[in-house]
């Protein structure tokens, strides 16, 4: 054999070596796949020549097919986003038409905002889940505020209760916040001989018959005070003011996402739609009158508010995917059926998603085997709060000691191994992302029915959006996924206390933007 001979035979021999060893390589190498999932599992006697230490990092790994199971039930494509947002855009279209649809897309009566030269204080009354507000804005006419206010929680009795005791408590708090400014201190005799004007936010489905006339439509959020339902809110307000003897005029009605968009218009002009991304959620934007075809206007005015209630978009189940979890939300809630686009996005409901996930596992053996189904927490509804999430997903040590704390301490699991941590909080980061995803598609087809593709402020108030790890970076990448590069037109901003100061200067405008 000559040299060129031999030289060529052992370079092709190495060649076939080094091929051979790539592609065993990328047979067994693990992969983000279903196929390398279902490979890894049936290749058991690789296990057989794994060090020690390979062996104890598999044990602190979820199971692979367990997530792929999950990520396919929770994850919403690109495509799908994008119908989400036609869909959107199509039952908006509805709404304006008739009162019949699912989405009520309400007249609000609100035909302009604030200029920046409104004067004089106003008090306003925010009632959005969770927490009520009563707040007192003084405008400067410069376009400048300032504000005081106090917070108090609606207990789950008041809630259930009925609607008189509801309506009381409110204006107690009302009258315990005028009688004491910070500085002052007035009597109950002062109080009851002045005269307020009040902006009054109520985050509900009402039918809006002008601008301080409204009857709830139904309640959620967990709320079913009695004799409310049917009945104009103003007024039942108003008696109970008049029952703590108190002389305030309710001149506005107003959602809290009305609020949130004329609050952030008043220091961002551009601003066009109003969110609430928190205990609930709702949209509210600004539509020509021409186009609202079911109202009758009398008016002049091109422009107004549409309260959307969003909440209960695609309740007849028509393009969003819904997993088992969500259906067992909504049997749990005291309105199944409605508002279901508020239990897969809304801060009120994530939690308890992750609750009944984490339920199923424990029965199928997938997670907490050392103590999972002995966690008593674990089966009590809402026990998983949404807090605990946002905790849950901020947690990157090694150890992921603070999901440990979550499961051990607060839902009281007796034992949970590394695996359990790391796949509790893929649970939370799938449920959360999303909420965000769907969120986004959602104000997609807004911005697109308005047709704002070349610019547009979104004013966001909520704790999801202002608190939850990653939550407006996941919004602003799935924008990008349904409009392209139009997303880049699109401002999402955080609006602060956008129900109160809203409320307040509705309140200031109620006697000029009244049809």
């Amino acid at each position: 054999m000559d040299t060129g001979s031999f030289v060529g035979g052992l370079v092709a021999g190495l060649a076939i070596c080094i091929a051979v060893g790539l592609f065993v390589r990328f047979v067994f190498a693990p992969r983000n796949s279903a196929v390398a999932a279902a490979a890894a599992e049936h290749a058991v006697p690789l296990l057989e020549v794994k060090s020690d230490s390979a062996l104890l990092q598999s044990q602190d790994e979820p199971s692979q097919a367990t997530l792929l199971r999950l990520q396919h039930m929770f994850e919403v494509t690109g495509d799908k986003l994008s119908q989400i947002s036609k869909h959107m855009m199509a039952e908006m279209k509805k709404g304006l038409a008739s009162d019949e649809c699912a989405m009520k897309m309400i007249p609000t009566h609100v035909v302009r905002r604030p200029k920046g030269d409104e004067v004089g204080s106003y008090l306003a009354l925010d009632l959005g889940g969770s927490n009520f507000r009563v707040c007192e804005i003084t405008l400067d006419g410069r376009g400048g505020t300032r504000s005081r206010q106090s917070k108090h929680v609606v207990t789950d009795d008041l809630k259930t209760g009925t609607g008189a005791a509801l309506f009381d408590f409110f204006a107690d708090q009302v009258k315990h916040f005028l009688m004491n400014d910070g500085q002052n201190e007035y009597s109950a005799e002062e109080i009851e001989s002045r005269n307020y004007k009040l902006g009054f936010t109520f985050s509900f489905a009402v039918n809006q018959v002008s601008i301080n006339k409204g009857y709830l439509l139904l309640w959620n959020k967990g709320f079913s005070a009695d004799n409310c339902v049917g009945e104009d809110v103003v007024r039942l307000l108003s008696e109970a003011f008049r029952r703590k003897k108190l002389n305030i005029d309710v001149t506005a009605l107003v959602n809290d996402t009305t609020g949130t968009l004329v609050s952030h218009a008043y220091g961002a002009p551009d601003t066009y739609i109003g969110v609430i991304l928190g205990t609930g959620t709702n949209a509210a934007y600004v539509e020509k009158v021409e186009n609202i075809t079911k109202f009758k206007s009398s008016g002049t005015a091109k422009d107004m508010i549409i309260n959307t209630e969003w909440g209960a978009f695609d309740d007849e189940m028509v393009v969003i995917p819904r997993t088992k979890y969500d259906h067992k939300v909504d049997r749990g809630t005291s309105h199944p059926k409605t508002y279901t686009f508020e239990k897969l996005i809304s801060g009120m409901y994530l939690g308890e998603v992750v609750r009944y996930v984490l339920l199923d596992l424990v029965k199928t053996g997938e997670i907490f085997v050392a103590g999972g189904s002995a966690s008593k927490t674990l089966k009590i509804q809402y026990a998983f709060e949404t807090a605990y999430m946002s905790r849950i997903e901020r947690d990157h040590s090694l150890d992921l000691s603070d999901v440990r704390t979550v499961l051990e301490d607060l839902m009281h699991i007796p034992s949970t191994t590394l695996a359990d941590r790391r796949l509790t909080r893929a649970i939370c980061e799938m449920v959360g992302k999303r909420s965000a995803r769907l969120s986004a598609a959602a104000i997609a087809g807004v911005v697109t029915k308005m047709n704002k593709l070349d610019g547009c402020t979104v004013g966001i108030d909520g704790s999801l959006f202002e608190l939850y790890p990653h939550f407006s970076n996941r919004m602003r990448d799935a924008l990008h996924e349904i409009l392209g590069f139009s997303a880049d037109n699109i401002v999402l901003e955080q609006a602060r206390d956008g129900s109160g100061q809203g409320a307040a200067l509705i309140a200031a405008l109620a006697t000029s933007i009244t049809e």
